[in-house]
Order: structure tokens, then C-alpha cells, then sequence
């Protein structure tokens, strides 16, 4: 249990809406393993208010703060500073309080990162498959080509918002190795495929109460997926992760995501490094709460 007392400092997460977070179950109980005398609550800001919650937070001497949809990118108005890596990006998830204002950071892609690599995915020298060019698939498809990927295809139903976003993130990297494709092209990718692809769902498609949804219903697809990573968390099992897993592939959901970026927020507000101990006691809670 947290002793709120005079010296505790005050994080949070702003987002409208923000009450379904699971974001103050892992940073309080980190606060009590780690003994660090810090509290974390939702902030529901309203439309037209990020300007004054923003400016408020730091009036309140609030260390840091997340950030939710449909702030990530408005929010960058506000800040004081910007990370290199959450510019290119062009979105914002942690707000880290320094002299005059805040400093924003991407922790959800340095997370999904993390994520990866904890499940012995290495995007480095791979052929990604990228569903939904939204913000996400956005930032995901910056994040595999910022660090090896030999070929991203960003899929998506508006081939023109696909085109968008690839020149976008190649120009912001200088390279050519996101390649733009409509969604109901998928079925070029898979003739004469010698290699199974890692395929990151960033849409979605999935959610409750359709959890029977998928983006891509052709189980010739699923063939040819290695690694299958849903960012969805609840439910945990998605349709997307049953076809590849039926198909031979594997199959993972967002939750280590929803993890290791709020760590990555965690030992940036507290200048600390959460232990692996840690950090799979943390998960095992995420696991009995999310559905």
C-alpha cells in the first residue's frame, strides 16, 4: 500500500477518455516494489483542455505524465522540448518535467521494442508486414525501419494514406524501405515468398464486443507469418493471433507493450532501471487482470 504523505510525487495519464487505463495498476505497483514514494492517476481531459492540463500539471509540480489517444500528437505543441526519436515519430506518449517545461518522449515504440525482443523477435534484417497506416502503424513502421528492417510494406485500406505515411517516414530516415500497398493487395506478398514474415497488427480490428474480426480473413495469408504481433491486449487471444497460430506461426498481443513502455516512463521520471524480477512480476498482475 502507498503512504501518501507530504514528499509524494504525483504522475499520470491524460486522455479523453482515459478511464479503462490499466496504465495506474503498473506504475503504483511499481512504486510499492521499488519503494519509491510516487502516486499515478488518470486525468480525463476534456476537448479543447490539453493546453490547460498540460500548463496546469506543470503548475502542480506534477513529475511527469502519459499520454493517451487522442492527445499523442497534439501534444507536442505544448512541450518544452522533444526527444529526436519522438519528432521523427511525430507522437507523444510520456511528458517528463524539466526546468520550464516538459520533455516529451515516445516510450510506446522503445516499448513495443523491448517487447519484441523479450519474445526473441529481432526486427533486424526482416520482412515486415505493417496492417493499418493510422498513427500506430505510423510509428511502427518509423520503428522496424529506424532499426534494420530490410523491407517494410505498410498495408491499408486507403492506399493513398499508405502512400502518405511512407514518404513521410522514409524521408524522415532517408531511405527507400517502406513500401506502400493497399490492403486488398496483400496477395502479392505472397507469391514466390521464400521467407515468412513478421506481420504487426496496428489496427483496431479486433476489439470487444467484434472480437471475432480480422483485418485479413485468408488463411493462405497466415501461411506465411513466422512471428504474429497483435498490439490489441484485451482480448488476449485475438482472431489475428488464433490464424497464425492455426498456420504454425507465433503469436503475440500487445500486453508486454503496454508493459515495457510504461517502464520506459517509469525510469524516466525516477532516474532508476526496473529489474527483469520486476518487470515479470509486473506482467504476471497484467495477466490475471486483463480479460
Amino acid at each position: 500500500m502507498i503512504e501518501i504523505n507530504g514528499k509524494t510525487r504525483t504522475c499520470g495519464i491524460i486522455g479523453n477518455p482515459v478511464e479503462h487505463t490499466m496504465s495506474p495498476v503498473i506504475h503504483n505497483t511499481l512504486s510499492q516494489i521499488m519503494g519509491i514514494n510516487m502516486a499515478y492517476v488518470p486525468f480525463h481531459v476534456k476537448d479543447g483542455q490539453l493546453e490547460a492540463a498540460v500548463k496546469g500539471a506543470y503548475g502542480l509540480n506534477i513529475l511527469g505524465m502519459n499520454v493517451t489517444v487522442p492527445y499523442k500528437s497534439d501534444v507536442v505543441a505544448q512541450l518544452a522540448e522533444i526527444d529526436p526519436l519522438a519528432e521523427k515519430i511525430g507522437a507523444v506518449n510520456t511528458l517528463v518535467r524539466t526546468e520550464g517545461g516538459y520533455k516529451g518522449y515516445n516510450t510506446d515504440m522503445t516499448g513495443l521494442l523491448r517487447a519484441m525482443k523479450s519474445d526473441g523477435i529481432n526486427i533486424e534484417g526482416e520482412e515486415v508486414i505493417i496492417l493499418g497506416a493510422g498513427g500506430v502503424g505510423r510509428a511502427v513502421a518509423f520503428l522496424c525501419a529506424a532499426n534494420g528492417a530490410d523491407k517494410v510494406y505498410l498495408l491499408n485500406r486507403s492506399v493513398e494514406k499508405a502512400d502518405s505515411v511512407a514518404a513521410e517516414v522514409n524521408k524522415a530516415l532517408a531511405t527507400e524501405h517502406v513500401e506502400p500497398m493497399a490492403l486488398s493487395d496483400y496477395q502479392k506478398l505472397l507469391r514466390g515468398a521464400e521467407n515468412r514474415y513478421v506481420v504487426i497488427q496496428c489496427t483496431s480490428v479486433g476489439l470487444s464486443p467484434n472480437v471475432n474480426d480480422v483485418v485479413i480473413a485468408d488463411g493462405d495469408f497466415y501461411h506465411y507469418i513466422r512471428f504474429g504481433y497483435d498490439l490489441i491486449y484485451s482480448p488476449r487471444e485475438t482472431q489475428f493471433m488464433k490464424y497464425v497460430t492455426d498456420n504454425g506461426g507465433m503469436a503475440f498481443n500487445g500486453l508486454k507493450m503496454l508493459l515495457y513502455q510504461a517502464l520506459d516512463a517509469f525510469e524516466l521520471w525516477n532516474g532508476c532501471k526496473v529489474s527483469d524480477e520486476n518487470a515479470q512480476q509486473i506482467y504476471q498482475k497484467l495477466q490475471k487482470v486483463v480479460n
